[in-house]
Parts: C-alpha cells; sequence; structure tokens
C-alpha cells in the first residue's frame, strides 16, 4: 500500500502538477508544442487533449498530454485563487496539512466550480489518512470533471486501502478508460484482477 499512497502524493508533487512558482505564470503558462492553440476555449482545448490522450500509444507522448491536461485544470482564472493553490502547494510540501486546508477551504468557498481546488483539498485528506472527507471531495471534482484521472486515482487508492478490492479495480479501470497508457494504473488492474481471481477460487 505504500506504493499506491507514493503514487497518489507523487501525482500531487511531481513537476508535471505542480503549480508555477509566480502568479503570472499562473495566467499565462507556457504551452507545450503539442498542446492545443490557446485561442480554443479552455473546455475546447480540454476535449482536445483527452481525444489526444485516449489514441496515444506512446507512454512519454501520453505523460505530455496529460501534463498539458494538468496546466488546464490548474487555470481558475482567478489571480487570488492562483495564489491560494499555490500557498497550499507549499504548506503541503512543508507537511503543514492545517494550513493547507486552510487556504483550500477557502478555495472551494470562493470558487466552487473550480474542480482542482476540490481535488487538492481531497488530496490533503487523503494524506491526512481522513479518507471520508477525502472521498466527499473526489466526489466534488469528478461531478465538476467526470474525466479527472487524479481524482479517480485516488478513489481507487481509497478503496484499495479500505478492502473494496473490486471498487478499486473498476475505478482504475475507468482512468484507463480516460488515460490508456499510465503505467501505474495498468499495473493495478492486472494486480487487482490477478487478486481477485485467486479469490474467486
Amino acid at each position: 500500500m505504500r506504493i499506491l499512497f507514493a503514487f497518489f502524493v507523487s501525482l500531487l508533487l511531481s513537476g508535471a502538477i505542480c503549480l508555477p512558482a509566480r502568479a503570472d505564470d499562473a495566467v499565462a503558462p507556457q504551452a507545450a508544442p503539442d498542446a492545443p492553440p490557446a485561442a480554443m476555449t479552455k473546455q475546447a482545448r480540454l476535449d482536445q487533449l483527452f481525444s489526444d490522450l485516449k489514441r496515444e500509444r506512446n507512454e512519454r507522448a501520453a505523460e505530455r498530454i496529460a501534463g498539458n491536461i494538468w496546466n488546464e485544470w490548474f487555470q481558475s482564472g482567478s489571480a487570488s485563487i492562483d495564489l491560494m493553490m499555490q500557498w497550499s502547494q507549499k504548506a503541503i510540501e512543508s507537511q503543514k496539512f492545517d494550513v493547507a486546508l486552510d487556504f483550500l477551504d477557502q478555495v472551494v468557498t470562493l470558487q466552487p466550480t473550480y474542480a482542482e481546488g476540490w481535488n487538492r483539498r481531497a488530496t490533503v485528506h487523503f494524506m491526512m489518512k481522513n479518507y471520508g472527507k477525502s472521498m466527499s471531495d473526489i466526489d466534488h471534482t469528478l461531478q465538476l470533471e467526470p474525466r479527472h484521472f487524479g481524482a479517480l486515482s485516488g478513489l481507487a487508492q481509497i478503496m484499495a486501502l479500505t478492502g473494496h478490492k473490486q471498487s478499486a479495480l473498476e475505478a482504475w479501470q475507468k482512468v484507463l478508460a480516460i488515460y490508456p497508457m499510465l503505467r501505474s494504473a495498468q499495473d493495478q488492474v492486472a494486480t487487482l484482477s490477478e487478486e481477485l481471481a485467486g479469490e474467486g477460487i
């Protein structure tokens, strides 16, 4: 289970999804070469990226597309929300989870339609082993963005940690339907399928 926890934390802390260091970077991030044109609406860019992610069969290329999706998700459209998200990230990195929650409570109150605020708070609750609260925030995230493979991964891990292997398998399968080349999800589907088949004998 430590591997699952490390994977979940790495999603949050990895360079692919970390918030930019400066507020002005958050407003206008550098687009990767394969990112959709900025002239498109955010929803259109996400739709294109998810379409590309589903079709891509090269793991590295899929990682770049996923990184572009995270960049889109992080754009709140509000400088103050972006700043609070940065402060929450720094608090998490310092393991000051209560401080991070204070910022994230403000984020979801001020902008309840910002899926990444809910997802970030779900992650902090997960790290604090508050699985019920984490699942509630994951539910909010998925209502706003059903394709959120990060939130689905978190759900899968909570299900596995609480002994609900079948539900964990189903959540990982949903991740793969969105992001087929995510190696950790492939590994978890294989492992859980094997374990469940063994238990069924």
